[in-house]
């Protein structure tokens, strides 16, 4: 079993800091296990104040929903009412958030934990996150929502 390490964390939210300042944006970066708990949140020199927050609040939901938030948008859009109550459970620690840079995180066909980041727009906090776990060896392929097996569009080989 693959955990997560505070080491791996401030691996990945040094990276995304610096692809952040890459871009120009000041974003917060959160790093949770699989559990949905802080590893390592941090925020940078001129992020908002709201942003570590919504930052553990993406990476929680990408680690509890075990996909990435992008990929529970239009389940959200279709069951609003389901998605509002989420939050709401006695278990919930955070609100659950279907959205852009929050995504789950992924080694060796485990899911070990979720990161989050926010204080760009959402493509462009999308995009430091994909871009940093891709660059670190983490896997960013999931199969759709209650399906078993291959990666959503993936027809397998031989199909």
């Amino acid at each position: 079993m693959t955990t997560l390490t505070l080491d791996a964390a401030e691996e990945i939210i040094d990276a995304a800091h610096q692809r952040a300042r890459a871009i120009g944006k000041a974003v917060s970066v959160a790093v949770v296990d699989a559990g949905g708990f802080p590893v390592a949140v941090r925020r940078a020199d001129g992020a908002r104040p709201l942003t570590p927050d919504i930052a553990r609040a993406k990476a929680y939901t990408a680690a509890v929903m075990q996909r990435p938030g992008r990929m529970l948008k239009k389940w959200q859009e279709s069951q609003p009412v389901f998605f509002s109550q989420l939050s709401q459970l006695p278990g919930a620690a955070l609100p659950i958030m279907a959205t852009e840079g929050s995504v789950t995180i992924k080694k060796d066909g485990e899911i070990i934990g979720g990161l989050g980041i926010a204080g760009g727009t959402a493509d462009e906090d999308q995009l430091i996150a994909d871009e940093v776990l891709e660059s670190l060896g983490y896997e960013l392929e999931f199969a759709a929502w209650g399906v078993a097996g291959r990666p959503a569009g993936d027809p397998g080989k031989g199909e």
